[in-house]
């Protein structure tokens, strides 16, 4: 193992085992977190009856994910997600099991999460994100799956690795670019356009006479504003 990760099990060892995440993986009585691409339901005002505290998200897209065995003492499996978010300014990434107790299939099922900007973001590229999820062995578990907003990938056996290559365009630079119809094909020697189904899977295209119904907050969800002539004047995450 990697000595940076074998470092950071040893360390997320000793908190998932004093936070309970052990048990909380492994127990049938545990009760599951929200499903992917939904806000956490932990985000209840907080015992001093301050303000409740900004919901997690999962992340956009799963990229990777490894489970790497460690040789000596304390014996992990230790499974590494990688993955992207919509913009940057996402903090505390984390891998959150959704299994409760023993899958039929051995899989241990997780997904990773991360807390949004509190405000719209521009487009400006993608930005890797990773977590860290330590199992004790022997593990009750042959296998596991990540799940993203948009996606999910799964090692079927441990150790093991699995990737997904990106093929949606992160509208980093579509500003200034003119719109094309998911329907008609890109004219060759240009570089001046973006064709609708290269844009990630929520998107959503507002037009000069068109509204915006729906404004609650989803910054898994590019909002792109186009003049009369299909250019893009805007691409915000909100």
């Amino acid at each position: 193992m990697n000595a940076k990760y074998a470092a950071a099990a040893i360390a997320a060892a000793v908190l998932y085992l004093g936070w309970g995440y052990a048990a909380f993986a492994q127990s049938p009585t545990a009760s599951a977190p929200a499903a992917p691409g939904a806000p956490s339901s932990q985000n209840g005002p907080t015992p001093n009856g301050g303000p409740s505290e900004a919901p997690t998200y999962a992340v956009l897209r799963i990229t990777s994910v490894e489970v790497v065995r460690s040789a000596h003492a304390p014996y992990l499996d230790v499974v590494l997600a990688r993955g992207v978010v919509s913009s940057n300014g996402w903090e505390e990434v984390e891998l959150v099991p959704l299994t409760r107790g023993i899958p039929p299939d051995g899989v241990l099922q997780l997904v990773l999460v991360a807390r949004p900007p509190q405000r719209a973001a521009d487009a400006s590229g993608y930005e890797p994100v990773e977590a860290i999820f330590p199992l004790a062995r022997p593990s009750l578990y042959k296998g596991v799956n990540v799940h993203g907003a948009t996606n999910g990938l799964i090692v079927a056996a441990m150790p093991g690795y699995a990737e997904s290559k990106l093929v949606a365009d992160d509208c980093g630079v579509c500003v200034g670019k003119t719109l094309v119809p998911r329907d008609r094909p890109l004219p060759t020697g240009r570089t001046d356009l973006i064709r609708e189904d290269q844009l990630p899977p929520v998107t959503r295209i507002a037009g000069p006479d068109s509204g915006l119904m729906g404004m609650e907050s989803n910054p898994n969800r590019l909002t792109l504003i186009v003049n009369q002539d299909n250019l893009i004047v805007s691409a915000v995450w909100d």
